[in-house]
């Protein structure tokens, strides 16, 4: 049965529409921004392990070596993407009334930015980053600080630890998922680790025995919080210090 030549015409349009779409995506230029996707992308689908710049450079459909013109290598990569999702941070306006909830909320945000990516907050650890985005965050939260009467160096290394736990946090749950993904024995439910716990040497381990509920407890991110409000509850017990008041 002949082909009907509208149906000829309709398909012959559909391939050089994909032709067409096809080369105009090849052709689109290679950019910091193009690259920061691309790399997100890999972190999203395959984890941090597998962001290299041959995996970026596939992304955008290149050689690794065309990304040199525009990062200066996969340190760079990694400065590029915590600044993106430093973007996404909203900061709010000091207020000295509120200060710590201002600057714990800043931190959940980054937390919650750093697990949309598995691993990606590795990237933030041992980095004195330069990045706009990232400065913004940084400057962000020292004014909270600031503006809660903490003093500039006490709130300079407050800031240095809040980032550093938040990162090694995120770090942390994106590891367990990801043992948890590959069936790693390593890996156990809570009931598991009491029932280890409680089966323990009583003359060696007795109070981990005792308190197996407590050690394994905190469900969500109860643990997150809890070390945040100890090291931000701490900076005005510092403060108190500083001019002989008394802390209790």
């Amino acid at each position: 049965m002949p082909v009907d030549p509208k149906q000829r015409r309709s398909a012959r349009h559909a391939q050089a529409a994909t032709s067409l779409e096809h080369q105009t995506r090849r052709k689109a230029p290679i950019t910091a921004d193009r690259i920061t996707d691309a790399a997100l992308e890999v972190v999203a689908t395959e984890g941090y392990d597998a962001l290299t710049m041959r995996s970026v450079a596939g992304l955008l459909d290149t050689g690794p070596a065309s990304l040199y013109a525009h990062v200066v290598n996969k340190a760079d990569i990694d400065e590029l993407l915590i600044g993106r999702l430093c973007d996404q941070v909203v900061l709010p306006q000091p207020d000295p009334a509120a200060w710590r909830e201002q600057i714990l909320d800043v931190c959940g945000q980054i937390r919650d930015q750093y697990l949309k990516y598995p691993g990606v907050s590795r990237a933030a650890l041992a980095m004195a980053s330069t990045n706009l985005d990232v400065l913004r965050v940084n400057e962000g939260m020292l004014a909270i600080l600031l503006a809660g009467g903490i003093d500039p160096q006490t709130a300079a290394w407050a800031i240095d630890a809040l980032s550093l736990y938040v990162a090694a946090y995120a770090l942390e749950i994106s590891l367990v998922a990801q043992r948890q993904s590959q069936q790693d024995d390593w890996v156990v439910s809570r009931d598991e680790l009491v029932r280890r716990f409680t089966a323990l040497p009583a003359d060696q381990f007795p109070q981990t025995r005792r308190y197996a509920a407590e050690l394994t407890s905190g469900t969500g991110h109860e643990r997150f919080d809890f070390t945040l409000g100890l090291i931000v509850d701490n900076l005005t017990d510092q403060e108190s210090a500083a001019v002989g008041e008394p802390t209790d």
